[in-house]
This record gives structure tokens, C-alpha cells and sequence, in this order.
């Protein structure tokens, strides 16, 4: 009995929720091949291909879905991604604009569409201009002005991105969501006491929602409430043992608090780890491959400024760098074999988060490369997406160079609203072509640097393999 669409996509999903990608890319490509002309295969294809960074192909796929009449915004959207995944930018600023057209309220597209304008611009006015227009229109989705109040946050201005909230979050019904990005702010903006009010009614709307709870935990840390945020955090801990912010988190009230836990959690000589790369098969020396690096991302940098919802500031990033296929960025991973089998030797197996996990194998979990300007930096965060994370110098300014802990890595200063301020305890030095490794839930962020030379990093995550 031959399988249907139907079928095939069912055991192509179960396959990619089980993370079995190979295998349901290759029940995706038997569908699109078998029926080609109904636009569903051909989408589907087209979406995990994208997952996967095979922006190109799915591109393509995208673009034969649409032609078979299939006009779906989501098919748009896939398009979209797959033209910004391979810097075909113009291409994908015209996709956001044919999803929005065939759905206004799209919160996603609205999004990445501002976050794109941004990147490429620099320009608020511009990368809002959409967002505002749409929270104009009769029927507006309320959480239009939570991407509103995204993208202002990551542009440096947390009081408008509160503004922008609290007519949507006084009204009864607000949604949990919403609720818990208006606690955010108002901790980030110096009111704790309005952090709670928020975060306490989010947890009433939904109360068994993780993103409401953590909202409450921060808010009661940011008000000095310290048992109170353990009470949540603890639980929350066991029942999602992986989640790298609940752990961060958690951390913050033990190190609050003296409890031993927390220096076993952040044991610095044991799991952070700086070491050159090694020298990959076609480079004489460390110092021509990091330069033959250097080329190569600085050419491939497409964006001005950063991303929404990450790190960085006042620099761009280029996203999934280690997909990409010229020469030098192709070695790094013949390059980092030495280091990062050291590392793991290192951290040895063991109990903790950590070491407990230590196979001895990884998986990557994503990479970029990050171009910082002259006053750049990155706020102090976790990687919820990995088990170990990374920094690796490859073109360093001259300040960075002198000392004095300019563009340094810090560790151990937590990025959240705290009543009692916690200082940084450990930093790392960079050098070009050294990698610092180290667990991807310890708070960490780099130090301002002056100058007027930038600052060329990549970066990425692994889980265990």
C-alpha cells in the first residue's frame, strides 16, 4: 500500500520532534517528490531544509510551492528565511511584506521583518514603521506591541519599550506573555515593586506557565525577595533540569544566600577553559589561519547593527557562520578538535549539569560570528540552547590587547535586576586564536572597549552528542 501525504508528513514530524533530522528530511524529499503539484510537500521540504541552514535549496523549494498556487503566509515566511539565510536581503524584506499582506496580525513576521530593517539600517523609525501601522488598524492583536516593545528594549530603550505595554497590560485578560515582558521591564527600569504587580498577575492568568513563573522569580529577586524566588525556582529546577535560565537563576539565589551549591556550580578552574586552536591541514601557523579567518567572516558580515534578543551591542552578528563552506571557516572545526578534546577530558565526567552529561561527544547547537564597533559589548546572559558554550578571538582592537580588562570575558556577574548588586569574578584574557569554553548556564558578558578599531569573534554551542 503506497503512503499518503498525509502519512509521510505525519512520520516526517514525528521524526524532527525526535530530532531525527536525516531521516525526515529524507521522508520530506520523498513527498515533494511524489506529489510535487499540491504546494504542502514542497512547503514542508522547504521548512526543515531551512532548519537545517540549507537556505538555498529551501529557497527554492519555497519558491515552487508558491508557483503551484499554494499562497500561504507561512510558505511567504519560509521564503523570507530562506532569502535572509542567504544574504539575499531585498529578496527577503519583499517575503515579510507578502506574509503581512495575507496576514496583518502576523507576530513573528512583524518580528523579524522590524529586526531586519534594523540590522541592515540602523534606523528605528524605519524598522518600526510596519509594527505601528499594523497596532493602528481595527483589530489590532494586543501582542503587536509586545514586538513593539522587543524591538525598542534591544535598541537600548527599556522606559518606551515600557510605555509601549502598560496601556495593553492594564486591561483585564492581558495575556501571561505579555504580562511577564511588562515585570521584565519594569525590574530593568528600576521599579520592582511594579515588577511584581505584573509578574503576580501573570501568574494568576496562568499558573502552571514556565515563562510566568520565571517572571515572578526575577521580579521577587529584583525586590530582594530571595526565599521567595528560590520557592519557585527550585521546583522549576526539577521538573526542567535542562532549562539554562531557571539554572542561572537559581545560582543567583545561592550565591544570595552562601549555600555551597553555588561554588561547585561555578568552579572556575575546573570549567572554564582557554585554549589555542590547532593549527588546521593547509595553514603553516596559528597566526595565517586566524588571519585567513578573519577575511573570510569579515566578507561574509552582511548587517550594521545587532540582532533582537541577543547579547550583543553595538556590532552585528552573522548568524549560523559555521554552515558556511569557504576554506578557512570549513577548518575550524579541524581547528577547535584539539581544544575542545581537551576540554572535555578536563571537566571529566561526574555530578552537576556539567559534568554529568560528559560523553565525550557533542553536537553542534548553533554558531555566529559576532563584529563588535569601537564601544561594543555583550550584556551579561546564559545560552538556554546549549550544554557548553564558546568565545573565540580572531581580530582584536589594540586596547583589547593593552590590558586593563577592555573587551575581556567576565564571568559570574548575572544579568538581571538584583536588590543587592553582584560583581564579576573571573575573566578571561583574549588573544587571537584562543577559544574560551565554558558552561553554557554561567552568567557571562564582556567588558567595553574604547579605540576605534572593532573586535571579530565567533562563538557557538554544543550539546552533548
Amino acid at each position: 500500500m503506497l503512503a499518503t501525504l498525509d502519512s509521510l508528513t505525519r512520520e516526517a514530524g514525528q521524526l524532527k520532534a525526535a530530532g531525527r533530522m536525516d531521516e525526515a528530511l529524507a521522508l520530506y524529499r520523498q513527498a515533494a517528490q511524489r506529489f510535487p503539484s499540491g504546494g504542502v510537500a514542497l512547503h514542508n521540504l522547504a521548512g526543515l531544509l531551512g532548519d537545517l541552514g540549507q537556505h538555498s535549496e529551501a529557497a527554492q523549494m519555497a519558491a515552487h510551492a508558491l508557483k503551484t498556487g499554494l499562497d500561504a503566509p507561512e510558505t511567504w515566511l519560509v521564503l523570507a528565511r530562506a532569502d535572509l539565510g542567504r544574504g539575499e536581503l531585498d529578496r527577503a524584506r519583499r517575503a515579510y511584506r507578502e506574509v503581512l499582506l495575507r496576514r496583518p496580525n502576523a507576530l513573528t513576521a512583524h518580528f523579524e521583518a522590524a529586526q531586519l530593517v534594523w540590522m541592515t539600517t540602523g534606523d528605528r523609525v524605519e524598522a518600526l514603521r510596519g509594527v505601528e501601522a499594523a497596532l493602528c488598524k481595527p483589530g489590532a492583536d494586543p501582542m503587536l506591541c509586545m514586538v513593539k516593545a522587543q524591538a525598542l528594549e534591544f535598541m537600548g530603550d527599556a522606559p518606551s519599550a515600557l510605555a509601549a505595554l502598560t496601556g495593553w497590560a492594564a486591561e483585564p485578560g492581558c495575556p501571561a506573555q505579555l504580562l511577564a515582558y511588562a515585570a521584565h521591564l519594569s525590574a530593568e527600569t528600576g521599579d520592582p515593586a511594579a515588577a511584581l504587580v505584573f509578574a503576580e498577575r501573570g501568574v494568576r492568568a496562568a499558573p502552571e506557565e514556565q515563562g510566568a513563573l520565571e517572571a515572578l522569580a526575577r521580579a521577587r529577586l529584583a525586590a530582594g525577595d530571595v526565599p521567595g524566588a528560590q520557592e519557585i525556582l527550585e521546583p522549576l529546577f526539577r521538573q526542567f533540569p535542562g532549562n539554562q535560565h531557571v539554572l542561572a537563576m537559581l545560582a543567583v539565589t545561592w550565591r544570595l544566600t552562601g549555600d555551597p551549591r553555588y561554588r561547585a556550580l561555578y568552579d572556575y578552574a575546573r570549567f572554564v577553559q582557554a585554549r589555542p586552536l590547532s593549527i588546521p591541514k593547509g595553514w603553516g601557523d596559528l597566526q595565517s589561519y586566524v588571519a585567513a579567518l578573519a577575511a573570510e567572516l569579515k566578507a561574509a558580515h552582511p548587517f550594521r547593527a545587532h540582532p533582537f534578543g541577543h547579547s550583543l551591542r553595538q556590532g552585528s552578528q552573522l548568524p549560523d557562520v559555521l554552515r558556511r563552506t569557504s576554506p578557512a571557516i570549513a577548518a575550524f572545526t579541524e581547528a577547535l578538535a584539539g581544544p575542545l578534546a581537551a576540554y572535555l577530558t578536563h571537566i571529566r565526567q561526574g555530578e552537576g549539569p556539567l559534568p554529568a552529561r560528559n560523553s565525550g561527544r557533542v553536537a553542534l547547537a548553533g554558531s555566529w560570528s559576532v563584529w563588535l564597533r569601537p564601544g561594543g559589548y555583550h550584556v551579561d546572559h546564559v545560552h538556554q540552547e546549549g550544554w557548553i558554550s564558546s568565545a573565540c578571538y580572531i581580530e582584536l582592537p589594540g586596547a583589547v590587547m593593552a590590558g586593563g580588562r577592555q573587551g575581556w570575558l567576565r564571568f559570574g556577574r548575572p544579568g538581571l535586576a538584583l536588590a543587592e548588586e553582584l560583581a564579576a569574578e573571573h575573566w578571561i584574557r583574549p588573544e587571537p586564536g584562543l577559544v574560551a569554553l565554558f558552561p553554557s548556564y554561567m552568567w557571562h558578558g564582556t567588558e567595553p572597549f574604547s579605540g576605534d578599531e572593532p573586535r571579530l569573534t565567533m562563538a557557538f554551542d554544543l550539546v552533548p552528542g
